[in-house]
């Protein structure tokens, strides 16, 4: 955009074409618009020998990052992505169509604050499966040509039978199992003709059991398939369910659900990489031993998702700085609902300025450390803000106010890792509060209380 120097998608196809199809897809993005992980259509016109399609610029493609990933994602990844592609799928069905080409190249994750949430895009093969206002769904017929692409089209899609919404969810448990294994077993079969070719893939797949494709991995992938193998024609599938399977799989896995995928460690370690000064030889200078930062998350469900930023480059004047701890493992224990949960798990508050280079993620949750920060061993507490409280309250309940002013200048520290300003306020009013109530009531069991008071307050907030 020339005016505002906003970056924009546009899409073009030639007036000339034989097929065209993107005056059609305009109208079904503008019948989504609205939907959670759908771009929005800024405009569509001719221009020239050219229909122009103009859209939010989006993230790169999950092909590109499995690519990028060495073709190969974790199952923590892979159930992440599958949460919320299936609720994309769910969405595109609740408005009457079919995407009928569910692929990896057709879902994207977004920039800037949406650079975890997934998108889905190219609805010029979308179909109406039944009347939007009856709800009269489309007949079964037979002999149809494939449509779509052949290595993630259902088996029924495969048969000529005409698709409705279980082929969708088909072809989406095909890409899954895509990330899982980095191929599936009808890739890379030879053939003269293209039609010769998709016989192979139907043959191979037809011959290839769903207990072959998901061996080795866990049987939530398994049931996936049989229940959507078991589907009839014109049944309305239970998303519900099957974004139930990989929850609970998420949870005895004792995965965090934090938006942390594989690209993003990735993108992390690369950066660590580039940016670290030349080492000295003979100072002990040994591997930085640094983790992926884990970010905290946002709710998985409704149209709020996606809130922590990805690797992408974001601008931080518009947006809230990242706030990110440091951790050991992926594969924390942690309560996981329909909603994302929040660590529990204490973690030191290490790198904002760095993190916040690099873009890699939001958050306007808390951020965790343990009281060790300080170099204060007292009775573990949830995060910074209570550490904070109770330090500069230990220093007035001792009198020293020269140790009210050295922990009261751990406050900027703090500020650096972008708290917020609310929580900024309450330690401020906090400090001159209790410095007014020491002074005039010199009281040792006043900061105590007003302790308790704050500590409860920060928690209920």
């Amino acid at each position: 955009n020339i005016q505002t120097n906003e970056e924009v998608a546009i899409k073009l196809e030639n007036v000339k074409t034989k097929h065209p199809q993107l005056l059609y897809e305009s109208k079904i993005y503008r019948i989504l618009q609205g939907g959670t992980g759908i771009p929005n259509v800024r405009w569509f016109g001719v221009e020239g020998d050219y229909n122009v399609l103009v859209m939010d610029l989006l993230g790169p493609s999950l092909e590109d990052l499995f690519n990028f990933c060495s073709r190969k994602l974790s199952l923590k990844t892979v159930l992440m992505l599958a949460d919320q592609m299936i609720n994309r799928v769910e969405f595109v069905h609740s408005k009457s169509f079919l995407h009928r080409d569910i692929k990896p190249d057709n879902f994207l994750m977004g920039l800037g604050r949406r650079a975890n949430q997934v998108y889905v895009i190219d609805f010029g093969l979308a179909k109406k499966y039944r009347d939007t206002s009856t709800h009269q769904h489309i007949p079964y017929r037979e002999n149809k040509n494939l449509t779509g692409t052949a290595r993630y089209a259902s088996v029924n899609t495969h048969l000529g039978i005409e698709q409705s919404r279980r082929d969708d969810l088909e072809s989406l448990g095909y890409v899954l199992m895509y990330f899982l294994r980095g191929s599936l077993p009808w890739q890379g079969l030879k053939a003269g003709t293209k039609k010769q070719k998709y016989e192979k893939i139907s043959e191979k797949k037809v011959a290839t059991s769903i207990e072959a494709l998901c061996r080795g991995y866990p049987t939530e992938f398994t049931s996936y398939f049989h229940y959507c193998r078991s589907l009839r024609f014109d049944d309305k599938p239970d998303y519900s369910y099957l974004k139930r399977l990989f929850r609970d799989l998420f949870i005895r896995e004792g995965f965090q659900f934090d938006y942390v995928f594989d690209w993003t460690i990735l993108k992390y370690q690369q950066s660590q990489i580039a940016s670290a000064p030349p080492r000295v030889a003979g100072h002990g200078a040994g591997p930085s031993g640094l983790t992926p930062p884990v970010l905290q998350n946002d709710s998985q469900s409704g149209a709020v998702e996606g809130r922590i930023s990805g690797w992408s480059a974001m601008d931080r004047r518009r947006a809230p700085p990242p706030i990110a701890s440091v951790g050991t493992s992926n594969k924390q224990k942690a309560p996981v609902g329909n909603d994302a949960p929040i660590s529990k798990d204490p973690a030191v508050c290490t790198l904002p300025i760095s993190l916040c280079r690099i873009g890699l993620g939001y958050c306007d949750w808390k951020i965790r450390a343990p009281d060790t920060v300080f170099q204060f061993l007292v009775q573990e507490r949830n995060n910074v803000l209570t550490s904070q409280i109770f330090l500069v309250n230990l220093a007035f309940m001792t009198c020293s106010y020269k140790l009210v002013l050295l922990f009261a200048e751990v406050l900027p520290a703090l500020c650096k890792c972008h708290v917020g300003l609310y929580y900024h306020s309450v330690i401020f009013v906090s400090l001159v509060f209790q410095l007014v109530v020491n002074v005039l009531f010199s009281s040792s069991r006043t900061p105590i209380i007003i302790f308790y008071f704050l500590v409860s307050g920060h928690h209920d907030s």
